[in-house]
């Protein structure tokens, strides 16, 4: 797949960035959303978008940032329009943590982040852009980007260390 295909838009290529750019799209989606469907509908939506705005990518070696730029706008875009999600918290028996339940408590503290820090901790650690890219794809600057993910590692070790306390005190 080519920059030139997207560019001339033919209808192949949203099958191919799909398959090179789908899951990643929709784990940052799902990351900032925590609805599948939902990001099953920004990656739609991001692949539509970069199919009608090729164009205005100037750099080819920016493909990847570039989709993930459109497809956290698109996140952030459903969370402002008020779209409700229903959390259903399951609670595993206390006698039987486990990694699993490790990683669902780290995502339950991620999902309590505020959006636009969730989605700058879900793009420099889930999609391992660098600053600089995680601050052009949220169109703010790096300082503030940094400033973000200090705030939410901090945020994210207080309430892992709540999670490991509780954890301690029921198996006591």
């Amino acid at each position: 797949m080519t920059i030139e295909a997207l560019r001339t838009r033919r209808p192949e290529v949203l099958a191919d960035l799909l398959e090179r750019y789908g899951r990643e799209i929709q784990g940052v989606a799902y990351l900032i959303l925590r609805d599948r469907s939902a990001a099953e509908d920004v990656v739609v939506d991001t692949l539509l978008t970069a199919f009608e705005r090729a164009g205005s990518l100037r750099d080819p070696d920016a493909l990847r940032p570039w989709l993930l730029r459109i497809a956290t706008n698109r996140a952030l875009g459903v969370r402002r329009s008020g779209s409700r999600v229903v959390q259903l918290h399951v609670v595993p028996d206390p006698g039987r943590w486990t990694d699993e339940d490790e990683r669902l408590t780290l995502l339950a503290a991620v999902d309590r982040l505020p959006p636009r820090t969730r989605a700058a901790v879900v793009l420099r650690y889930y999609a391992d852009l660098p600053v600089r890219e995680v601050a052009e794809a949220m169109g703010t600057s790096e300082n503030t980007v940094k400033t973000q993910l200090s705030e939410a590692l901090r945020q994210l070790r207080e309430r892992l260390d709540e999670g490991s306390a509780i954890r301690e005190v029921q198996h006591g």
